[in-house]
């Protein structure tokens, strides 16, 4: 899959909130993500007769984040912001034209997603998966994973969902919302959407649909998986091909080919194994996991295998690697043999099979190097030196040097006039 630069990430905070700390320190504990974070501390419309030159506060850079550098991030997180004046309705057209060019934006939304002022309402709408009823539940409930979020690799085996109720804490508020476009992954009380996923033509969009993660972070009832829901939610979005919802991958262990089929829809069927000979082996994959299917076989042949399920297909190579050094395994002479003979020298085994290692004696000589046999190994000599630099300090510089010398003249006169 390759080496992957670092994601960048904008997180932007409508106020501060006891969540906030959770994305920004599940954030920058990612040796991959590069952050970039506001908080919004003061609105425009706020005025509390406080002068602008007495704030320790910058001015939110919104061209040169929303206009100028909006393609430089992988990553949009919107956390309990709402429409308050700070960006232009114009700047929510670019986001949701960066998600469509393949951006990933994720809205974790707060209470103010469903009053007037929600983003919902402006025309980053194109993109949202689904629109506020303007209500906000306010009663304890268990976040619980849907049939899909089961078989979805973002919230699958999350720690404690195996059983019920789930072995996590309550959260105590979430978003009410209508029809929802994408995946509904985990639910809320009453089966109400609470984590909604989906694509926007090339890009991704998420909403996660309550404010209260930071409960399970703080460990409230013996706290949750919140480091691990974060981030896969994150790299999802980011296009993690390990998260990737339908994929099909393959890997060797010695002769042993092993095929991993991921999928959210029905049993993928058997995958067909075609060897570097041509030949076809149909391969059973058993479900390991809800979505996730596994098969393996010991293979004859060594080469490069191709296998296909269904649309998706793969290569894997299996046996040694076709390196330099494993293309001429036997030891020999003859390949330094040319160069010794051009500069007097010689090529020798140590071992030369009777069990007895005979190494040269070491003899440093000046002038040329004339003879050449396995019982001395003779070093030239040259008394060359690299000279790597010069350090030069003046001991007369400047107005300090020439009042030396005046002070010296000046000594030497007196004295002679005596």
């Amino acid at each position: 899959e390759g080496i992957r630069q670092n994601l960048r990430v904008l997180l932007v905070s409508g106020e501060p909130h006891a969540g906030e700390r959770a994305w920004r320190n599940l954030l920058k504990s990612d040796a991959s993500v590069d952050l970039v974070h506001f908080t919004i501390l003061r609105p425009p419309e706020k005025q509390d007769g406080t002068p602008i030159n007495e704030l320790s506060l910058i001015a939110f850079p919104t061209r040169e984040l929303f206009v100028e550098k909006i393609n430089d991030f992988d990553l949009i997180i919107f956390d309990r912001y709402q429409h308050r004046g700070v960006l232009p309705i114009l700047y929510y057209d670019y986001i949701a034209e960066y998600v469509r060019n393949g951006g990933a934006l994720l809205i974790a939304a707060g209470p103010e997603h469903a009053g007037q002022d929600s983003i919902a309402l402006t025309p980053l709408e194109s993109v949202l998966l689904a629109t506020p009823t303007g209500d906000v539940h306010q009663a304890g409930f268990y976040p619980r994973l849907s049939e899909q979020g089961k078989r979805h690799p973002v919230t699958r085996g999350l720690d404690g969902s195996a059983v019920e109720p789930p072995q996590w804490g309550r959260w105590f508020r979430s978003v009410d919302v209508g029809r929802t476009d994408g995946e509904t992954v985990m639910n809320g009380d009453g089966d109400r959407p609470l984590l909604v996923l989906n694509r926007a033509n090339e890009g991704r969009v998420a909403m996660l649909l309550s404010d209260q993660g930071w409960l399970w972070a703080r460990g409230f009832e013996g706290g949750g998986p919140h480091v691990s829901l974060y981030r896969r939610i994150a790299h999802w979005l980011m296009k993690e091909p390990e998260l990737e919802e339908e994929a099909l991958k393959a890997r060797a262990t010695g002769r042993t080919l092993e095929v991993t089929r991921q999928t959210i829809g029905d049993a993928p069927g058997p995958a067909t194994i075609t060897t570097p000979s041509g030949e076809t082996i149909a391969l059973n994959l058993n479900e390991i996991q809800p979505g996730l299917y596994r098969g393996e076989s010991r293979m004859t042949e060594t080469g490069l295998f191709t296998i296909t399920n269904g649309d998706f297909s793969t290569l894997v190579h299996v046996g040694a690697v076709d390196a330099p050094e494993f293309r001429a395994m036997i030891s020999t002479t003859d390949t330094l043999a040319p160069i010794s003979r051009e500069t007097r020298g010689l090529t020798a085994r140590l071992d030369d099979g009777d069990e007895t290692v005979r190494i040269p004696d070491i003899l440093p000589v000046r002038g040329e190097v004339r003879v050449a046999d396995d019982r001395r190994m003779l070093i030239k000599l040259t008394d060359e030196t690299v000279l790597k630099g010069v350090n030069t300090l003046p001991l007369f510089a400047g107005f300090a040097g020439l009042g030396i010398l005046l002070l010296a003249v000046s000594a030497m006169w007196w004295r002679e006039g005596r």
